[in-house]
Formats: C-alpha cells, sequence, structure tokens
C-alpha cells in the first residue's frame, strides 16, 4: 500500500525546502518531500565557485535547452536547473536580490491581493539573516538564510564603479535595502567557505524531525486526481525504468518543482491546454490554458574587453596560480575558489524620464571564451553583462509528449517585443559607456566583442542575436491571477484553479518579472505560502513611510 501523509512536496528546491521546514516545526503534521535527483553531497555545490562545475553536470542539473528563435540566431540556449537537494539554489551564481517595491506592487494591482511590497516584506525579513550594512527596517538579522557582503574586493571592482559614478549612477550599500537604484558589490548567499543553499538553510534544520520523510531519486510522473482532487503522487524511483511508486497526501499536495517542471507535471497530469494535452495522447483531467504559458526570463547581451597592466581572474584560474588560490580558500584566505558569478551589480535606466529602474548590468574581472561556459580567455578580460528588468516577450512550456522523461519543449521567445528591443539596445550603450570611462581607461586594450566596429542600433541588436544569453531567470508558467484572468493558473493562495487540495509554490506563480534575480522571490513566496497552507494569520505588513 502507498505510504501516506499529510502533505506531499514536489521538488527540494528553492520553494519546496523551505516548505519542508514550514509544514513540519510545529510537530502537528507529517510530510514527504519528493526530488528527482540526489542528496546534495557534490563537493562542488558548496565551494562557491563551484558553481562552474555544476552548470553542466547531469548528476545536479536537468540540462534543459530552449527551442530556437529568430532572435537567438537559431541557436538552442541551455537552461540549467538544479537536480538535488536544494534545486537551483545549489547550483546558481548565489546572487541575493530581492527586486523593486513597484514590482510586488504591481502583483497586488494586478487583483492578487496579499502580495504588495507591504505585504511581502515580513517574509523576505523573516527568511535571511542579513549579515553586513542594512536598515533593519528593510532587512531580516535571525532568519535560516545568511546574506553577506562579497568580500574580495578587485582593483578593476573599484575602478569600475568609480567609472559608473562618472556616468551618474550612484554607489549604493544596499540595494536590497529601500532603493534600489546604483552601483555595488553583490549580496550573496554564502557564509565563511561554503554556499548557503535552501537545502543547508532550511532543511538541515528539519532532517531529524520524525514527521518529515525525504526520499530522493523519486522522480514524480504524474499527479493522483480523485474527482478532480489532488490525493497523492506516483513517481518512478531511479528514474527511467524504476520503480513506479505512490505517496498519497491526506490534506494537500504542493508541487514545487520550478518554472520548468512543475508545469510539465501538470501537463502530465491532464491539467493544462486541452489542445495540448490531446496532441501528447494525455487524458484530459481540467483544462486550463494557462498551464505553460507567460513564461519569461532576463535575456543578457556580455561585452568581453581584452585588459592591460592589471591582472585578472583569467590568468589567476590556470596553472600554478589557481593551485595558490585553491590552497588560500583550504586555509581560510581570500580567495577566487570563493566567488560568485558576478562580482558588483548595477540598477539603472535606458532614459532619465523613466521613474524605475529598467536594466540590470553586471561586472566580473574576467571573460570567457564564447558560447563556452567556465572556460576563461587566454588573456586578461573583464566582462560587462546587461539586461532588462521587465521583458514583455512571452514564451511557453509545454510536454512534448505523455512520456514524463522527455523534457518539454521550451520556448521564452527572447526580444519577441518590440520594447524588449529597444531596451536592451539602450543596455548595451550603457555597458559600452562604461568600459570606456576615465577610471577603466587604463586598463581597456580592447573590446574582444561584439568588437568596436558595432555600433548602429542595427548592429548591436544583431550581436544581440548572436551573443545574448539567458540569465537563468525562468518564471510565470503557473501564473497567480485573479480567476477574470485567462491565463491564471493559480489564485492568491496559491490553490490550482478547479482542482482541489493542490497548490503551486515556486517561481512559476509570479504574475510577472521581477527586476531581480529570482531566488530571493522565490524563498519569499515559500515562506508565505507555508503560511497560507497552515491558515496562519499573515504576518503584519510594513509599510515604508516613503510609501
Amino acid at each position: 500500500m502507498a505510504e501516506a501523509f499529510d502533505y506531499v512536496i514536489v521538488g527540494a528546491g528553492s520553494a519546496g525546502c523551505i516548505l519542508a521546514n514550514r509544514l513540519t516545526e510545529n510537530g502537528k503534521y507529517t510530510v514527504c518531500l519528493l526530488e528527482a535527483g540526489p542528496r546534495d553531497w557534490n563537493p562542488f555545490i558548496h565551494i562557491p565557485a563551484g558553481f562552474i562545475k555544476t552548470l553542466n553536470n547531469p548528476s545536479v542539473n536537468w540540462l534543459y535547452e530552449t527551442e530556437p528563435s529568430y532572435w537567438t540566431a537559431d541557436r538552442n540556449i541551455d537552461v540549467p536547473r538544479g537536480k538535488t537537494l536544494g534545486g537551483s539554489s545549489s547550483i546558481n551564481g548565489h546572487i541575493y536580490n530581492r527586486g523593486q517595491r513597484m514590482d510586488f506592487d504591481g502583483w497586488a494591482q494586478r487583483g492578487n491581493q496579499g502580495w504588495g511590497y507591504a505585504d511581502v516584506l515580513p517574509y523576505f525579513k523573516r527568511c535571511e539573516q542579513r549579515i553586513g550594512e542594512g536598515d533593519d527596517f528593510f532587512r531580516g538579522r535571525e532568519g535560516p538564510l545568511s546574506v553577506t557582503d562579497l568580500d574580495y574586493q578587485h582593483p578593476l571592482c573599484e575602478a569600475f564603479m568609480r567609472g559608473a559614478q562618472e556616468v551618474g549612477i550612484p554607489r549604493n550599500p544596499d540595494y536590497n535595502g529601500e532603493d534600489q537604484a546604483g552601483v555595488s558589490y553583490v549580496q550573496r548567499t554564502v557564509r565563511g567557505r561554503r554556499r548557503v543553499s535552501t537545502a543547508r538553510a532550511f532543511l538541515n534544520p528539519a532532517k531529524g524531525r520524525k514527521n518529515l520523510t525525504i526520499k530522493t531519486d523519486a522522480h514524480a510522473t504524474r499527479l493522483i486526481l480523485d474527482n478532480k482532487k489532488a490525493v497523492g503522487v506516483e513517481f518512478s524511483k531511479g528514474g527511467r525504468g524504476g520503480p513506479k511508486l505512490e505517496v498519497r497526501a491526506n490534506r494537500e499536495v504542493i508541487v514545487s518543482g520550478g518554472a520548468i517542471n512543475s508545469p510539465q507535471l501538470l501537463q502530465l497530469s491532464g491539467i493544462g491546454p486541452g489542445d495540448l494535452l490531446r496532441e501528447c495522447q494525455i487524458p484530459v483531467i481540467h483544462e486550463l490554458k494557462g498551464v505553460g504559458e507567460n513564461l519569461r526570463d532576463h535575456y543578457a547581451p556580455r561585452f568581453a574587453v581584452k585588459v592591460k597592466n592589471i591582472e585578472t581572474l583569467n590568468e589567476r584560474a590556470k596553472g600554478i596560480q589557481l593551485l595558490g588560490e585553491i590552497a588560500k580558500y583550504f586555509i581560510g584566505g581570500k580567495s577566487i575558489v570563493n566567488l560568485s558569478a558576478s562580482m558588483v551589480y548595477g540598477f539603472w535606466h535606458t532614459d532619465p524620464a523613466v521613474k524605475s529602474n529598467d536594466l540590470q548590468f553586471i561586472f566580473t574581472p574576467a571573460s570567457y571564451k564564447p558560447g563556452m561556459h567556465g572556460f576563461f580567455d587566454d588573456h586578461p578580460g573583464f566582462t560587462i553583462a546587461a539586461w532588462q528588468h521587465r521583458p514583455e516577450s512571452l514564451g511557453y512550456v509545454r510536454a512534448k509528449s505523455n512520456d514524463p522523461f522527455q523534457a518539454p519543449a521550451i520556448q521564452p521567445n527572447y526580444l519577441d517585443a518590440e520594447e524588449d528591443r529597444r531596451v536592451v539596445v539602450g543596455a548595451m550603450k550603457l555597458a559600452r559607456k562604461l568600459i570606456h570611462t576615465e577610471a577603466l581607461k587604463p586598463y581597456v586594450d580592447a573590446e574582444s566583442y561584439p568588437g568596436e566596429s558595432v555600433q548602429t542600433d542595427e548592429e548591436l541588436l544583431e550581436a544581440a542575436r548572436h551573443y545574448g544569453n539567458t540569465t537563468y531567470h525562468v518564471m510565470g508558467t503557473c501564473r497567480m491571477a485573479p480567476s477574470t484572468d485567462p491565463t491564471s493558473v493559480v489564485d492568491d493562495k496559491l490553490r490550482v484553479r478547479g482542482i482541489d487540495g493542490l497548490r503551486v509554490i515556486d517561481a512559476s506563480v509570479m504574475p510577472t518579472m521581477l527586476s531581480a534575480n529570482l531566488n530571493a522571490g522565490t524563498m519569499m513566496i515559500a515562506e508565505k505560502g507555508a503560511d497560507l497552507i497552515l491558515g496562519k494569520p499573515m504576518l503584519d505588513p510594513i509599510i515604508p513611510s516613503s510609501q
């Protein structure tokens, strides 16, 4: 007979680990947490710079890729997604970035009651343990998730930020505080020499609880439905060819597979657009047209610059110098092995008339060979990438068949909207302006790509087609919206419309894109989602005086 629990959570990622902790901490309820990947034993998960080694590792990464499109020059673009305890929080660049106040107020204005900035700020604060500068009105100090400042200050980073100030972009000591605008070193989920994933921060403290059962290598194949009520989950132990097993949920099933896996699982279970399900020979249990639609992602062209007169990470990451950096890391010294994917973050606008930041840019004193993850250039270099905060282009995630082990079609439709193309070109112009500031001038040898010959808007856009890439921020495929919205999948309590006992809690429910990386926002959704499931009163809103 199938095991039975009060709650079954599908996916032990950024949201699932938090839910497993919060739903078991009072001791009243039993919880089963299903994860398709292994335990987070891979050492590269825990070493901050080890993310480079997880980007192409099939043991901890789903290794998805997009469908080709015109605006990506018919390229397939990698979409890494975590497949281990901690999910993508175990393989990402560990950047902590909440987004702007207006992002969440926009969610509420769309009819999602309880999701305005004042409503979600308490949940951001409950989640985090901010170590470093920050106004305690906006920042949490006692949560499980450590958020620290980068303590590795390369001279090129300082020069870059002085250059940003030259063009009118101020230094901002806390972009997760009252105001996002400006430039600063990154804040990240790293403490000491180790990544702080949600598995480490939330799941590890809960593992000893008798009311929590964790099943790894458990690939969910479909939801078990009874008269439009979710009553359990079917999964394959060990992947394709493994035994088919079931777990039952006495209260609710919570799907937390992320923006790719959550809509696919709903579709495989007969919940989704009817035409798509019939095409895949999946019986239609409940037609819900928005499942898998509304996919958005950030698309970033990158500028690589050949450097002179200073050493960059390119040289330190090779040969004898790399061995020295590894040694420094293990004895607790400052080392490139303890770095994040980016070192400096900036938030600004393409036009002074824009009242909020509509773009984000990053800087790192390293450059990579075009189209090659983790392979540094043979010469000294630095990289600037810039992207649009809130893209309007809409894509989709759609099952290709009724086979739960076949990857779905992922089509973000990057740059499909004219506004997106305008803002991306504006972001590229700002990136180039930053390259040519007086502060960076002593170090710039030549622009490697796109190259100085690329000057007109049309040429920049063509470069974006050929050199742009994802920033790994997929969202929106199980959209939270009022019932009057035909694309709605969940309501503002995160309940799947038309199916009892079923919620989706992860980045797929985001109604619109955040002007940020998405891991912080996903964790906030899980914190608030746990209270919604347990029927707790929502935390009291925190209303900034400037609002």
